[in-house]
């Protein structure tokens, strides 16, 4: 059925799903079961707060956080690439060009949409 390559993972999958399942009822069995009040308020820097905590929040706000973690990921994948490979030759050159070309064009057109002004 197996290849003698897979027992290894396949002992790794059950231990580890073991442990997971011992684990999951271990918490539910030692956590505390009455709520306490204090734990179950809200927490706002010592006060209560003014309005509820359901509020919803603008669309805005959600895509600013994503086009920050879009950018922010694709710049941290640009050093590696630049410390790995030798920019000396024509295509790695061009390579990381067009990378950064198609990134300014990304950020050029969600300027003028305006997805990056606060209002």
């Amino acid at each position: 059925m197996f290849d003698k390559e897979f027992i290894p993972f396949a002992i790794f999958f059950i231990i580890c799903f073991i442990l997971a399942i011992i684990l999951a009822v271990l918490a539910y069995s030692v956590a505390p079961a009455e709520e306490d009040l204090e734990k179950l308020s809200s927490y706002e820097c010592g006060f209560d707060p003014f309005e509820i905590a359901r509020i919803k929040f603008d669309i805005h706000f959600y895509l600013i956080a994503i086009l920050f973690i879009v950018f922010d990921l694709e710049i941290i994948f640009l050093f590696p690439w630049c410390a790995a490979n030798n920019i000396s030759s024509y295509e790695n050159f061009w390579s990381i060009l067009i990378f950064l070309l198609v990134l300014t064009i990304g950020f050029v057109y969600e300027w003028t949409k305006g997805a990056l002004t606060w209002k």
